[in-house]
């Protein structure tokens, strides 16, 4: 089957030369990205491989498994045990409704636990029958590249296989980083929180990203007491601020105890559990500490600087607008190359990659208009612009819609948490910049929202939707008063 493949930045039909290698594509790492992209390009009439390490819940340079971060030791195993930990607040809040519950409900971490490792072998068997059907062949082992069209696998027995290639493709992804403070050894990553042995009563994080939010919404809601320590002022730098104070106030709402602007300086093993000392000189005690500090692109073995393929300081894979990395046979997508790491986007970026290089379609990735979740409890969901960014781009006026309201169940219930709702708009055009939510079922009801954003909505196009009643949602269509009028070169004045 003739193909068209990229080459020096033009398509050009191959050929019979090509015959002398192995494969047209093979592929370093069987995560979300790798396996879109192995999969679509065999669907194109690629001769594919890939290579992957060995299944094991939590990641090392040794083991991995098909399926990658996400699957096994990311957002799937996450949303488990964010919908075991949500049940404690609905059942709470169940009394009001008059579900009569004995006053000690017992939850078993064991069972959660074990129900979580038989999806994620579940999936990884799914991933793998993918491949399978796509014609994909695959290689249990850790690869690396030897030279512009040669990969070699080291299989589980230490037995080296070397392969010749037209293409090579990196998507070995992203581990954690710890920082380096005396005990850090005492500290675990979120590889290992997804498969604690036992549910800690005292936890600590160690930081204000989405993992540090999400688990300690996760812990909290299973009965732990937890303490969260981060740098800033808010959690979750880079959102929209007034949506962080939201996600802030509902956190402590919850019973989880905030310390901003604080870090951590030493751990130390007692007999009453691990001494935490934060850089205050305050002291506390936890059954774990969990160091949700960011994560670092994967690519320290795969011999990278002996072929030549650059990367930046940080490990990532630097790459084009076709993700295509300085040498031409080589290229690389997902969060190696830490351009924008969600698992959507690396299969947007495989899916490109199969297309521009097999499917004959010059195809870039459109990172415009990405919708994202944290899936803290509420969980927050945003798409396009925060405040903060819209006014920094904007050429003109910004104008800002806001929507803070008792959800319905909540005036049952008699809990005490506001959803909140925003859009940001210019001025001039009546375009939807940007649309935020923090409150139940906010990531579904944005996935909707991203679509109009992603189609040029304009504020007038919200209004003349009819809602859906009653619902959440219907806010988005009902916002009719501007909250704020930014002008030009403005600063935002959110309420803090």
């Amino acid at each position: 089957m003739a193909r068209k493949m990229l080459v020096d930045g033009e398509l050009s039909q191959t050929n019979q030369e090509d015959a002398h290698y192995d494969f047209d594509l093979f592929v370093i790492g069987a995560g979300s990205g790798g396996v879109r992209a192995a999969r679509f390009s065999a669907n194109y009439g690629a001769k594919v491989g890939i290579c992957e390490l060995p299944f094991h819940p939590i990641s090392s340079e040794v083991v991995g498994g098909v399926g990658g971060t996400c699957v096994i030791r990311g957002c799937v195993p996450k949303k488990i045990l964010v919908y075991g930990a949500a049940f404690g607040g609905e059942l709470e809040d169940a009394r009001n409704y008059g579900w009569e519950l004995n006053e000690k409900l017992d939850f078993n971490w064991k069972k959660l636990l074990h129900k979580k490792t038989d999806e994620i072998i579940r999936l990884n068997g799914i991933y793998k029958r993918l491949l399978s059907n796509a014609g994909v062949k695959l290689f249990e082992g850790e690869g690396k590249i030897v030279g512009p069209n040669e990969v070699e696998v080291t299989q589980l027995d230490g037995t080296k296989l070397s392969y010749s290639t037209k293409h090579i493709l990196i998507a070995t992804g992203s581990r954690a980083q710890c920082p380096s403070i005396p005990g850090k050894e005492l500290a675990i990553t979120s590889d290992e929180a997804l498969s604690l042995e036992d549910l800690p009563k005292r936890a600590v994080v160690l930081g204000g990203g989405y993992i540090a939010v999400e688990f300690a919404s996760i812990w909290q809601g299973l009965g732990a007491t937890v303490d969260l320590f981060f740098r800033k002022e808010l959690p979750l730098r880079g959102f929209d601020d007034e949506m962080r104070a939201v996600v802030a106030r509902n956190l402590e709402g919850r019973g989880i105890n905030l310390h901003p602007q604080t870090n951590l300086t030493e751990l130390i093993k007692t007999d009453n559990g691990i001494k935490v000392i934060t850089d205050h000189g305050d002291e506390w005690i936890a059954d774990v500490v969990l160091f949700a500090t960011g994560r670092v692109p994967n690519s320290k073995r795969l011999n990278l600087e002996a072929v030549g393929v650059e990367v930046d300081n940080t490990g990532a894979v630097k790459v084009d607008e076709y993700s295509r990395t300085n040498i031409p046979t080589i290229w690389a997508v997902g969060d190696v190359t830490n351009r924008m790491n969600l698992t959507p986007v690396a299969l947007m970026e495989g899916t490109y990659f199969a297309k521009t290089v097999f499917g004959g379609e010059d195809s870039k990735p459109d990172y415009s208009n990405i919708p994202y979740a944290v899936f803290s409890i509420p969980p927050l969901s945003v798409v396009g612009l925060s405040e903060e960014k819209a006014i920094e781009q904007a050429n003109g006026d910004i104008l800002v819609f806001t929507s803070t309201f008792n959800p319905m169940k909540n005036t049952i219930s008699g809990r005490q948490e506001k959803t909140v709702m925003k859009l940001v708009v210019d001025a001039e055009t009546d375009k939807v910049l940007g649309a935020s939510m923090c409150g139940p079922d906010a990531p579904e009801i944005m996935q909707g929202i991203a679509v109009a954003l992603k189609c040029g909505a304009t504020k007038a196009q919200f209004d003349s939707t009819v809602g859906i009643h009653p619902s959440a949602a219907e806010e988005f269509v009902t916002m009719r008063s501007v909250s704020r009028h930014i002008t030009a070169g403005g600063k935002p004045k959110t309420n803090l």
